[in-house]
């Protein structure tokens, strides 16, 4: 392939990275305006958010599938349309369980395209031979922080309705150019494909499968950090450090503006470190930011700690879902993604009831904990990647 069709695909990849975090920042901050809508208790809403779940991991487990048969270029673009068009569906329900079948939609859609573009996105490294995963995850990082701060600045402006098909309007623009230029270019050759042709069996074998899950479970440690950091951090600092809200709402954003950071860096930093020694410095690091984060008896002190954690925590989802994906093409990324996401939907309830049984700093600590584990974890795989 041509080099100008591979900087034309990485771009058309990039924006389809950033308008996936953008579209779902944008939804994410409509949620108490959809409550009220609504009219859900909290155990509703709950429940009705459960859809957005169900509907990704689902899908993820199915899109795998459609890669290899369609290819992930036009799963990506399909997947793209259905999540910009499924994002304008929460403000027209009235109750808990209409919300609950929309969010089914725009979960499945969210789950689909995560995993095509990642299988693109893995197919594209192994062309180039560069470690440029974690630009796409820092594309998906602007993506969201852009939505986020676009969803506060016109909430007291525009209806929930309005928004979010702005949103929808903007998204299938940005799908309309950057999906011509992803569909006119043909897939590159899954990274499997070449042994699978070698190898004559299409399934992976037990050990690849066994390496494939270890990945996944990297992913799981560094997505069970950043759900529970969403989730609780801001209200350790206010419950226990004393911080007033505004100080509170800051510690989020740290972290999220230190990860952006690492992930923004993260391709010079594996060029120079390679895959393990990676995982290995961001897990350890990311440990120790944690137990500061949650340990420390100051504000600042802790705030310090949620950079450093997600400084640690910047490039560990990249590099296991491109190790995944580079072992079993598209399965793999579905795998590796499907207990990423598997993580991030168990941080923010196992960190609540450790807190009941212990304390918040205490139940924090276990994302130091499972950071060690990724830590180790990347140890024992040296010899892969």
């Amino acid at each position: 392939m041509p080099g100008s069709d591979l900087v034309r695909l990485r771009l058309a990849l990039t924006a389809f990275f950033a308008l996936d975090g953008f579209v779902f920042a944008g939804w994410v901050v409509r949620i108490p305006a959809i409550k009220e809508q609504t009219g859900a208790s909290a155990s509703a809403l709950g429940l009705a958010l459960l859809g957005v779940s169900a509907g990704a991991v689902v899908t993820m487990t199915l899109t795998g599938r459609l890669c290899r048969r369609y290819g992930s270029h036009r799963v990506t673009v399909v997947c793209a349309v259905l999540l910009c068009l499924s994002v304008g569906l929460p403000p027209l329900t009235h109750s808990a369980p209409a919300l609950g079948a929309v969010l089914l939609l725009f979960g499945a859609a969210y789950g689909g395209i995560n995993v095509a573009f990642n299988s693109a996105a893995v197919d594209l490294v192994a062309e180039l031979r560069r470690p440029i995963m974690p630009s796409f995850h820092a594309a998906f990082s602007l993506g969201g922080m852009v939505g986020a701060g676009l969803g506060a600045l016109v909430a007291g402006s525009l209806t929930p309705t309005r928004h979010l098909w702005l949103l929808a309007a903007v998204g299938l623009a940005v799908t309309a150019v950057a999906g011509r230029v992803l569909l006119r270019i043909e897939p590159l050759t899954p990274a499997d494909r070449g042994r699978e042709q070698q190898a004559g069996p299409r399934r992976p074998d037990r050990r690849i499968r066994a390496l494939v899950i270890v990945f996944g479970l990297i992913a799981l440690c560094t997505a069970y950090g950043e759900g529970a950091l969403a989730d609780w951090g801001a209200l350790h600092l206010e419950q226990d450090l004393g911080a007033s809200a505004g100080a509170a709402a800051v510690g989020y954003s740290c972290f999220a503006l230190a990860m952006t950071a690492g992930r923004l860096t993260g391709t010079t930093l594996l060029e120079r470190l390679g895959r393990t020694r990676t995982v290995v410095a961001g897990g350890a690091t990311a440990c120790a930011g944690m137990l500061l984060g949650a340990l420390a008896p100051s504000l600042w002190a802790a705030l310090l700690g949620y950079a450093v954690t997600g400084l640690g925590l910047a490039n560990l989802f990249p590099v296991a879902v491109e190790r995944a994906g580079a072992l079993a093409g598209p399965s793999g990324v579905a795998t590796a993604s499907t207990l990423g996401y598997g993580g991030m939907l168990l941080g923010p309830p196992a960190i609540g009831f450790m807190a009941d049984w212990f304390s918040l700093p205490a139940a924090l600590t276990s994302v130091a904990a499972l950071a060690a584990v990724a830590t180790v974890t990347g140890v024992a795989t040296r010899r892969v990647g």
